[in-house]
């Protein structure tokens, strides 16, 4: 079946209007993620180590809760893409409802137990770095539940194809992070409580600034009255049924970084300090490819709604085109930024030389395999095809990341670079798999609503 172009739901405005905010939204976040590391780490290795481990925890439970953002944003796009605007309200209610709980959760979850996670998790550090990573955990939990309400009062104004505000509330709250990380750590001298402290406060500010924005009759999804929602079993069981899946996934996905990093943590202080700034440039230079990916959700969601598979189809290929270009530009940028990063972070020689031999090979490898791996699952994930993604991302995780990973820096003795050659490994794999699941077209076979 040939697309007319005129008959598209979104046209090439309208998927540019909707990608590009997503994509400064999330470029901008890992900047700001980068200048947080780079003032910790003026603090000392022990602070920028224990940031970097205690964050590979606080990610775990952010993936949870982004996951069931985006049950909300398939749900509430099909809804939309369906024009029933009252289910997709009614849908939102819950997401909200159940994102706030499940974050109160953890986050008591997290403070009441936190030494012994901490400990189980990383066993025995340096006692710097135990204690760092003490003070940042108890502080940064009590953000949870208001990173949990941003996140899905975001999901719901893109399902409604309006990325723009929330990159604007984001970036806004990146920019007060930034703002209070300087004067807490640098004039308050505050050091790693300094910087939990100004991400608490941020996220404080960009969630009720979201949920005042919700109550304003200017987009598809209006939300009123929080206090007064009451809980809809089959409709949250519903959203869980696409939110689990990713839950698990994305669970799954930090497990088993965290798996990676406790062997990584026997290499010492400048192993942990060279890859956890790899990690942020690798997350860089892939960020504006996850940004298409996002906003492919609401896309595909709203074909998927409409009754247009064909189409749901059409943007799959189109935006992955779109981010393999993306990525291979960022890519390129990235590695010629390595150097005076790590220069502007005051990182030892030692950790320097190591994070310019993982990016070498991380530059060369990612635009061959990694959009395949990672961008065309977000719109099978929008079709309801979320058990598939789930299990594929799981076993790759754990026997290319985890298992090989960890037998090449336990077993061979090497480096960090261990890490990527898990990682690549993965990418690899899962671009194969991807790509079969969507040429067979088993993808469309799933019900959402």
């Amino acid at each position: 079946m040939k697309i007319r172009k005129e008959d598209l739901l979104f046209d090439r405005k309208a998927l540019w209007k909707l990608l590009i905010p997503v994509m400064i939204e999330q470029l901008l976040t890992s900047f700001m993620g980068m200048a947080d590391s780079v003032m910790v780490s003026r603090v000392g290795s022990a602070a920028i180590s224990a940031v970097s481990l205690t964050d590979s925890i606080n990610v775990l439970i952010i993936q949870v809760l982004a996951a069931l953002a985006t049950g909300g944003t398939i749900v509430c796009s099909q809804y939309l893409g369906r024009e029933d605007r009252k289910s997709a309200n009614n849908a939102a209610k819950q997401v909200l409802l159940t994102s706030f709980l499940i974050a109160l959760f953890l986050g008591v979850l997290c403070i009441v137990f936190c030494r012994p996670i901490l400990h189980l998790v990383f066993g025995r550090v340096e006692a710097a770095v135990m204690d760092n990573s003490i003070v940042y955990f108890l502080i940064t939990a009590v953000s949870f539940p208001f990173l949990a309400m941003f996140q899905a009062g975001s999901a719901f104004f893109r399902a409604g194809g309006n990325s723009r505000f929330p990159m604007l509330v984001s970036v806004t709250g990146n920019g007060l992070n930034i703002g209070l990380n300087a004067a807490l750590i640098f004039g308050l001298h505050m050091g790693v409580a300094g910087a939990a402290i100004a991400t608490l406060i941020a996220r404080i500010f960009i969630a009720v600034f979201v949920l005042v924005s919700l109550r304003r009759d200017r987009q598809p999804i209006v939300l009123t009255h929080y206090l007064k929602i009451k809980p809809d079993i089959p409709l949250i069981l519903k959203v869980l049924g696409i939110g689990i899946p990713s839950g698990i996934e994305n669970g799954m996905f930090q497990f088993g970084k965290l798996a990676i990093q406790s062997s990584v943590s026997t290499l010492g202080t400048t192993a942990i300090a060279a890859q956890a700034m790899t990690i942020i440039l690798e997350n860089l230079n892939g960020i504006a490819g996850m940004g298409v990916g996002i906003a492919m959700m609401t896309v595909v969601g709203q074909a998927i709604g409409a009754g247009r598979r064909e189409e749901a189809k059409y943007y799959i290929v189109k935006l992955t085109i779109y981010a393999e270009i993306i990525v291979v530009i960022s890519c390129i940028l990235i590695r010629l930024v390595t150097e005076p990063v790590t220069w502007i972070a005051g990182m030892e020689k030692e950790s320097v030389k190591q994070v310019i031999f993982m990016m070498n090979w991380i530059t060369l490898i990612k635009p061959l395999v990694w959009t395949l791996g990672f961008i065309p699952a977000f719109g099978l994930r929008a079709a309801g095809d979320v058990r598939f993604s789930m299990i594929v991302s799981t076993i790759t995780m754990w026997c290319c990341r985890v298992a090989l990973a960890t037998v090449l820096i336990r077993v061979v003795g090497m480096g960090p670079i261990a890490v990527w050659i898990g990682q690549m490994s993965d990418w690899a794999i899962r671009a194969g798999i991807f790509s079969w699941r969507y040429l067979s077209g088993k993808w469309l076979e799933h019900k959402v609503i």
